[in-house]
């Protein structure tokens, strides 16, 4: 329940169309709702302007059902978002409402139930290499889906550095940037260089045995010399795309 959704709730009570005793059940579930194997926190949305994000690996697909079967139970518009899922668990999502798109490169599965923009500005999400889609797309569907407008650039690093030259209007269009890249780690310095916007850097575990599971571009991420850049965990899309919506709502 977002503060959009608590706000019509109360406007409803007021005018008389809807009575204390069933605006009272509909909040009887705030702040959290126990289902024995997860407490599904209903107040981050008001508290944070978008709910629970599932992750789902280490869940079973009956247990990621139940969560979102909580999720889509209460009053509100709120897109709900499950990341590193399996088919199986799309399927089994699938069957609670046929609004459940799944990507299966990054595994996010979104039930979109709003396309409204909150975003001041464009994200564009930048991926070094092929190889770092997966973990790109999960930062684009994740920006998209906490109600901003996104574009993408893919394979692009710096073994051949015309690539991105060549999209260097989008990147001065764009109000926040999200740079993927594993290997050394390098795009995102070089990123940076070229616009005056926020460039959060995620690292990947792409890479032959020296990049250590994504270990060097971290550090190589941690040590640029470009002032503007943010660096979040190894393959962490899901929080780049977060961070970068928060920014782009301010």
């Amino acid at each position: 329940m977002t503060e959009q959704d608590v706000r019509r709730l109360l406007e409803a009570v007021r005018r008389g169309r809807l009575s204390v005793d069933r605006a009272v059940e509909r909040l009887r579930t705030l702040p959290f709702e126990d289902l024995g194997f997860a407490k599904v926190d209903h107040h981050r949305a008001l508290r944070q302007g978008f709910p629970e994000v599932v992750y789902a690996r280490g869940k079973s697909p009956a247990e990621v059902a139940g969560i979102v079967r909580s999720m889509l139970a209460r009053p509100g518009s709120h897109n709900i978002l499950v990341t590193r899922a399996e088919p199986a668990v799309y399927l089994r999502v699938r069957r609670l409402t046929p609004k459940a798109e799944f990507f299966p490169r990054s595994g996010v599965i979104l039930v979109r139930r709003s396309r409204q923009i909150h975003g001041r500005g464009l994200i564009l999400v930048v991926s070094a290499g092929t190889s770092d889609i997966p973990v790109a797309e999960e930062a684009a569907v994740t920006a998209e889906a906490m109600g901003n407008r996104v574009e993408t650039i893919y394979d692009v690093g710096v073994a051949g550095l015309h690539r991105l030259l060549e999209h260097r209007r989008q990147l001065a269009a764009a109000r926040v940037i999200i740079c993927v890249a594993g290997m050394e780690g390098a795009l995102p310095s070089v990123v940076a260089g070229m616009v005056a916007v926020p460039v959060i850097a995620v690292p990947t575990s792409t890479g032959y045995g020296a990049s250590l599971g994504g270990l060097a571009a971290l550090l190589g991420m941690l040590n640029s010399c470009a002032a503007n850049v943010a660096v979040v965990n190894i393959d962490n899309g899901f929080g780049a795309g977060c961070v970068a919506s928060v920014i782009n709502r301010l």
